[in-house]
């Protein structure tokens, strides 16, 4: 499925890609670069956060401070 990039830098999805994908108007949308070039559309779940990490964000409690970080740093610790 070929498909023309416009002089703003849009492209069209093909119909068929946005109903597998279940794209509708107001939909988002990630890219995903891969290593070998390649790119991969996917459709962002407003469920899940669409960073790897955001779920994760505010769980892990009070760390070491820097003073502590920087002796383990130098060996000290």
């Amino acid at each position: 499925m070929a498909t023309t990039v416009t002089i703003e830098g849009q492209v069209t999805i093909p119909k068929l890609v946005r109903d597998r994908l279940g794209i509708e108007p107001g939909s988002m949308v990630d890219f995903k670069l891969d290593p070998d070039g390649r790119v991969v559309l996917v459709k962002v779940d407003a469920s899940n956060p669409a960073r790897r990490f955001e779920a994760l964000r505010g769980r892990a409690g009070p760390g070491p401070t820097t003073d502590q970080i920087m002796a383990l740093t130098r060996g000290e610790g």
